[in-house]
């Protein structure tokens, strides 16, 4: 895999630092700009409307340029956005910082598996996309824990400042590492890449990523609750038990990246239905402890070998859109990250339960296997048909 690639997974790490840190930020900033603590939480709200909308409309735009320096323009917006973020003492611009910086952030990461793809070899897209991914789950391993420490110690700003120092080296890594043209030639036009995005198997994929990833923060969203008023975990231990969830991510784009290239279909295929059943135990034995922290892992593994695998699908399918092809799976994940919690937080509010969130996370997976069975039956069908005319 060539160092470009890791390259741009450091970068990706610290956007993605970002996006997370604000879970544990947000009493702060409530305090700080004398807002209720429900707007301070709307701060990842707008985050994850820029990624929804972003994605497409971000790299259209980045079309027009080289890859490198589309790269570059979207790191550079994405640095000066929290530099105005950290000195800002406006709720309003504090909002539009975010939003800014969703909208480099995901026009980022669809530019990035464009490059990415077209660094590695053909037959490693799947390696490709687990390197890319793994520096989101390690930002989530390390950037609810790193930015709470560092508003502890010097104030919620002091984070904004960290995320910004941080993409300095990145910057300078795309500049020197990233060719001005990936291989591949440059993108056909944002009209033949949205032709190629018409197909049916494309379409279906990024309906299963929006199922599988909607499951996954349906869960997440709400797993401090479900631990400790089911489980009986004390509160003390939540920052294990969330760092115990991206390990587990961390694990589950690593297989992928093994298997993905060479075995997608298995490797959905049994990890969809383990992932299913996996939602429903963990829902059905919450009450346990110990089953408790070993799902937690294991389902954390699980949903992520599933939705790195989709997204890696996605971009070998959409060989004729490398750069909106990554930009449309961004969005459908990121379709799933919003209506996963809006979910699962309906389910609690009906008074179904701290419980409710999983069995929605293993609903929403098995609705994704029906479509997927769905559409392998009827692309039979076509192959019999187109058989039999012959």
């Amino acid at each position: 895999m060539p160092f470009a690639v890791y390259l741009l997974g450091l970068a990706v790490f610290a956007q993605g630092t970002s996006e997370f840190m604000l879970s544990g930020l947000v009493p702060a900033i409530a305090r700080d700009l004398g807002v209720s603590i429900p707007a301070a939480g709307l701060l990842t709200s707008a985050f994850a409307a820029g990624m929804v909308v972003g994605a497409p409309l971000m790299a259209a735009l980045s079309l027009r340029l080289s890859r490198r320096s589309a790269l570059l323009a979207f790191l550079l917006v994405f640095l000066l956005a929290h530099v105005v973020g950290a000195v800002t003492t406006s709720y309003a611009v504090l909002v539009g910082t975010r939003v800014v910086a969703a909208l480099a952030n995901a026009g980022f990461l669809a530019v990035a598996m464009a490059t990415a793809v077209a660094l590695a070899p053909a037959d490693a897209k799947g390696r490709a996309t687990s390197v890319l991914l793994g520096g989101v789950t390690l930002a989530c391993v390390a950037g609810v824990p790193g930015g709470a420490l560092l508003g502890e110690l010097w104030g919620w700003r002091s984070a904004f400042w960290a995320v910004a120092v941080a993409l300095v080296p990145a910057v300078f890594a795309v500049l020197k590492s990233v060719p001005r043209t990936a291989p591949g030639g440059a993108a056909e036009g944002a009209r033949g890449e949205l032709r190629t995005l018409r197909r049916p198997r494309l379409l279906v994929l990024l309906l299963l990523g929006a199922l599988v990833n909607g499951a996954t923060f349906c869960t997440f969203t709400y797993l401090a609750p479900v631990l400790t008023d089911v489980s009986g975990i004390g509160s003390a231990w939540m920052p294990a038990m969330l760092a115990l969830f991206g390990l587990g991510s961390f694990a589950g784009v690593t297989i992928s990246g093994r298997l993905a290239d060479r075995r997608p279909v298995p490797l959905l295929v049994a990890g969809g239905l383990a992932l299913a059943a996996g939602w429903a135990t963990f829902a059905m034995t919450a009450g346990a402890t110990v089953p408790a922290i070993v799902l937690v892992l294991v389902q954390g593994t699980l949903s992520f070998a599933v939705g790195s695998t989709l997204i890696s699908q996605v971009l070998y399918a959409a060989t004729g859109a490398p750069t909106l092809g990554g930009a449309f799976a961004t969005a459908a994940f990121n379709v799933g990250a919003t209506l996963g919690p809006w979910l699962g937080g309906l389910a609690i509010g009906h008074g179904l339960g701290f419980r409710s969130p999983l069995w929605v996370s293993a609903v929403m997976v098995a609705l994704a296997l029906a479509v997927a069975g769905v559409a392998g039956l009827r692309n039979r069908m076509e192959v019999d048909l187109r058989a039999g005319a012959q």
